[in-house]
């Protein structure tokens, strides 16, 4: 199973960089561009944290395939 998201989708709904949302959740804006390109699998308190940011639940930016 893959972990797909949807973060670049939302930053850009919400007009984020990575930079801004890396500042928002505590981590490097590479991180976050490791995120959005699946080779990163995020903790659950990043996960949540970025689904917070976005006022979304957790499966709305995060699913398995």
């Amino acid at each position: 199973m893959n972990l797909k998201n949807k973060i670049k989708v939302f930053r850009a709904e919400h007009n984020l960089s990575q930079e801004d949302l890396a500042n928002r959740v505590g981590v490097r804006r590479e991180t976050i561009g490791h995120l959005e390109n699946n080779k990163y699998m995020p903790s659950l308190k990043l996960a949540y944290d970025i689904a917070k940011v976005f006022n979304v639940a957790i499966e709305d930016v995060f699913n398995f395939e």
